[in-house]
């Protein structure tokens, strides 16, 4: 397989780690990848923001830079959720749309395209809660939301239980938001607060030692919150924990 590699701009500047365990780990599973030299954007805030002018030709740099390869993997539910579903400024040319269709979040490329089964080289003895985010759970179907009917299942948690010493335990409302929502906790802070404290104490609440997401711009709100309110929690990204992180 011909894999290219995409570090997201809020994981490159703010969770490196977060990038470095992805990529090592991708190594460590006998994956060949390719990095591009320079930062590259998917065009998320643009998008967001309503900057359809602006977000074509960061995305159209994006297909320039990741066209061409088997799979595009990056650590973030919500960058792949747009190359993914939200890629419309651009040109849907041919090469555009095999390029959207090859873009996947780090979890569901181990778990439904290389279909690990173990990772030896990994060990972590603490009690962790999994937080799902929103377009992870919901738009790239980590695991079954709790509004849907069906059989239960989560990816994360099947592969974090390939992990030797972890024990997972559950808040009261598993899949609740944490109040993040990108510009949502910009524009309404005070309730973006309130949702991150009752999502925190629920995982405290639960035991929990870690919260552990695929997604870093939640744990970085709820580490502020957890901060905030002196917690004994910790959080860290899944690809931390697969890779062997010592705790």
């Amino acid at each position: 397989m011909k894999i290219a590699f995409f570090v997201p701009c809020y994981v490159d500047a703010l969770a490196p780690q977060a990038a470095i365990a992805s990529y090592e780990l991708l190594q460590k599973l006998g994956v060949e990848i390719d990095y591009p030299d320079e930062p590259v954007c998917c065009g998320l805030p643009f998008t967001d923001m309503g900057y359809d002018q602006y977000a074509g030709d960061i995305e159209q740099t994006f297909v320039d830079h990741f066209s061409g390869y088997d799979y595009v993997v990056t650590p973030s539910g919500i960058c792949t959720d747009q190359v993914r579903n939200h890629f419309t400024a651009v040109e849907q040319t041919p090469e555009v749309q095999q390029l959207r269709g090859r873009m996947y979040e780090l979890v569901e490329f181990l778990h439904d395209i290389l279909q690990v089964e173990e990772f030896p080289w990994a060990s972590f003895p603490h009690k962790v809660a999994i937080h799902n985010a929103c377009h992870s759970l919901r738009y790239l179907h980590h695991a079954k939301p709790s509004e849907l009917m069906g059989p239960a299942f989560s990816k994360p948690e099947a592969l974090l239980r390939k992990v030797p010493g972890i024990e997972i335990v559950y808040p009261e409302r598993v899949d609740e938001c944490c109040g993040f929502g990108g510009t949502f906790s910009i524009w309404d802070p005070d309730v973006s607060a309130q949702m991150g404290k009752d999502k925190v104490t629920g995982f405290n609440n639960a035991g929990a030692s870690y919260v552990v997401s695929a997604d870093y711009s939640c744990l970085l709100h709820q580490g502020g919150v957890i901060n905030k309110l002196g917690l004994p929690l910790r959080t860290i990204h899944i690809a931390e924990i697969l890779n062997g992180a010592n705790a």
